[in-house]
């Protein structure tokens, strides 16, 4: 089970940081990754990180601005969003994934469990 949290408002140029929970399982195992679905859009890959953490893969909308970590001890995965936009507006979800080699996936399709997403807005 994934609990997503840290969502808000925020002006744009703010930042926030979202946090992704998760309970049972084995979170060591599992590629993690963040998507957002804006109203009426459909659902975009934002960032992902390998089951140990040496592997981030993130969209180009958000490079240099988002960082996703995790600390495997915790079982938390995060997403660090700087210099947020209105156009990040978007329900925040996070994703396990079985980690079936080095590099996580962007594909929703890879992600098999699901958190119930944390809205963020940004206002301009």
């Amino acid at each position: 089970q994934l609990q997503a949290s840290g969502g808000g408002l925020v002006q744009a140029g703010g930042s926030l940081r979202l946090s992704c929970a998760a309970s049972g399982g084995t979170f060591s195992s599992h590629n993690m990754g963040w998507f957002r679905q804006a109203l009426g859009k459909e659902r975009e890959f934002v960032a992902a990180i390998s089951r140990g953490g040496g592997v981030t893969r993130s969209a180009d909308s958000v490079k240099g601005r988002f960082t996703i970590s995790r600390d495997n001890a915790k079982m938390t995965a995060y997403l660090q969003m700087n210099s947020l936009k209105p156009e990040d507006t978007s329900v925040y979800y996070c994703a396990a994934g079985p980690a079936l080699n080095g590099v996580p996936s962007t594909s929703s399709m890879a992600y098999e469990y699901w958190g119930q997403g944390t809205l963020v807005t940004v206002s301009s």
